[in-house]
């Protein structure tokens, strides 16, 4: 498996995702299939994290040698999900081909760190980013930063984040 850079991308995005953009997700990882990439990184967040995970799943039988990596901030990150999430997230966690936990407890920029870690790995960021404030802001943020292709799957008309 080539897990290089440029064959690599990472997901971020907002926790208040509820599935608004399903199709579009799995469309763009085929996409990003069809160029290349076979790496695919989740921080497994609540909302859209767990939901590219998902879809990063279920496309593995059409899409040979794709892989899903998961980067777990700490120990225990899921334990205060609701219980259908946090069950969604042993599931998820279970068929990963790689899951890199990234400290030893809850710390400080603990869940920063854990978007670095994943896009110093990436050459392109899926998002579902409104552009207000958080971490999918600092992740985005970043991305450009370090000169990932950036991707926004956030369809509200309003705005122009690319």
């Amino acid at each position: 498996m080539d897990r290089s850079r440029e064959h690599t991308a990472a997901f971020t995005g907002h926790r208040r995702y509820d599935g608004e953009c399903d199709d579009a997700l799995r469309a763009v990882v085929r996409e990003l299939y069809g160029r290349g990439f076979r790496v695919f990184w989740s921080g497994m967040a609540l909302g859209f994290d767990l939901a590219a995970a998902e879809a990063v799943l279920a496309l593995r039988g059409e899409l040979p040698g794709l892989w899903l990596c998961c980067a777990v901030p700490f120990p225990g990150q899921a334990d205060r999900f609701p219980e259908a999430d946090r069950l969604r997230y042993m599931r998820i966690l279970d068929r990963a081909d790689e899951v890199a936990t990234l400290a030893p407890r809850y710390e400080p920029r603990c869940y920063l760190r854990r978007d670095e870690f994943m896009v110093e790995r990436s050459a392109a960021v899926v998002a579902w980013f409104d552009g207000g404030k958080g971490g999918t802001r600092y992740t985005w943020d970043y991305a450009r930063r370090c000169k990932a292709e950036r991707i926004n799957l956030w369809c509200d008309g309003q705005q122009e984040l690319f």
